[in-house]
């Protein structure tokens, strides 16, 4: 039951957050990480862009989320986003915000443009304060490596890695008012992933023209089908933020729910975010599996997603699927748990096509054939309620051996 999505949109392959018109990025090593892979990046639009954020709902928010939300305040705009890795800079008091003011400023001043055109984001160890001397010369020698090219984009993918294996990118291409627009995005995440917004950090470039409240719209209704259902270990970070930019050079006439390619750019935008949001569950820490959950027939859409959420969060669930397991029971106490309305008489459950359990009743399957079914890369989980038309989708990754020990020694 995932989306379908209308042919209204086309992957661009090898297409990153370079393609669409008027975007730079480039990452280099500073100093952060103990290793020598890029920890600061950015992305550079060659004019102002519409902006759009979401954040974390997490109580203790770090400084660069205080710092992007007064950019982005001041009038909706951005021109740029500066990224590192290796320090959070969260918990880190007065001397975190005045950090990331300070980031702020300098690679506007180094870039040429307006100091409240900026975006701030950060990601890593919570609690120690960034080494800004580092940081400071690394500003410095970033716009010599931002290039409108795919090498650009690989250099800022891999500066915003923390635990993550792989980089997350994906681009899509529409044709709005006769003209070639483009879509791109680029995250990070692999721990620290239960959202109540988008537990990672989140990255969307479009040449559309579009207003920023339009954009925020969009962005938030994406995100609420896409980011907010997944989840990897059921903790929300200090972090997470999602931003989007979108400069206008494609040339279109400026979208609004009334133009008649609303409904194609936002089915773009939520692909892009899907992409990324599934990339980010298949590369949670240790995780051998995507796993996806499908509930359908509930008493509402949200109903569903509640329940998705809290089967795909289930750490039984997640350890019967790393070991194979067809152990439905685990799902059907998830489901029970949930505090949604669920009528305890009518629920079915798939792996995949087996049928395991019909009208709450467990039913004969064969367990070798659900085995060699659990064994694969991708496992999708079916509930139906058969209550009403409430459906969701969540997708999550199994609990493995390698996330205790990735996380038993994060600081190390």
């Amino acid at each position: 039951m995932s989306h379908e999505y209308p042919r209204l949109f086309s992957v661009v392959e090898n297409g990153s957050v370079t393609t669409p018109a008027g975007f730079k990025a480039g990452g280099l090593h500073c100093g952060l990480k103990k290793t020598t892979r890029h920890d600061l990046g950015a992305i550079v639009s060659e004019v102002p862009a519409a902006a759009a954020g979401v954040y974390t709902t997490n109580v203790f928010q770090a400084a660069p989320l205080k710092v992007t939300r007064d950019s982005i305040g001041q009038d909706g705009r951005l021109q740029a986003v500066l990224v590192n890795s290796g320090n959070a800079n969260a918990c880190t008091g007065k001397q975190g915000e005045a950090d990331a003011y300070e980031m702020r400023s300098r690679f506007a001043e180094a870039i040429g443009v307006k100091a409240d055109d900026v975006a701030v984001a950060s990601t890593g160890v919570i609690g120690e304060n960034l080494k800004m001397d580092r940081v400071r010369s690394g500003i410095d020698g970033l716009p010599g490596r931002l290039l409108g090219s795919r090498e650009g984009s690989d250099d800022f993918c891999q500066a915003i890695l923390t635990t993550d294996l792989v980089q997350k990118m994906v681009c899509v291409k529409l044709v709005v008012d006769g003209r070639d627009v483009l879509i791109a995005g680029a995250a990070k995440g692999s721990g620290m992933i239960h959202p109540n917004m988008a537990t990672m950090l989140g990255f969307v470039t479009t040449d559309a023209l579009i207003g920023s409240e339009a954009l925020q719209q969009l962005l938030r209704e994406a995100t609420n089908l896409t980011f907010n259902m997944i989840t990897v270990d059921g903790d929300t970070s200090t972090n997470d933020m999602l931003v989007a930019m979108a400069n206008g050079l494609a040339g279109n006439r400026e979208l609004t729910p009334q133009h008649p390619d609303w409904a194609a750019f936002a089915s773009a935008l939520r692909y892009v975010c899907e992409v990324l949001a599934k990339a980010i569950a298949r590369d949670g820490e240790g995780a051998t599996k995507l796993v996806e959950v499908q509930v359908r027939g509930a008493e509402s859409d949200a109903s569903a997603a509640a329940i998705a959420k809290t089967v795909i969060g289930s750490s039984l669930v997640k350890s019967a699927i790393f070991g194979a397991d067809a152990n439905w029971g685990r799902i059907i106490a998830a489901v029970g748990r949930a505090g949604q309305p669920v009528n305890p008489e009518t629920v079915d459950i798939r792996l995949g096509t087996i049928l395991t359990l019909e009208q709450s009743r467990p039913i004969a399957f064969d367990e070798e054939e659900a085995l060699e079914y659990l064994k694969g890369e991708t496992v999708v989980i079916t509930v139906d309620l058969h209550m009403a038309g409430g459906e969701a989708v969540a997708w999550g990754c199994d609990l493995t051996y390698d996330y205790v020990r990735i996380n038993a020694a994060y600081r190390t």
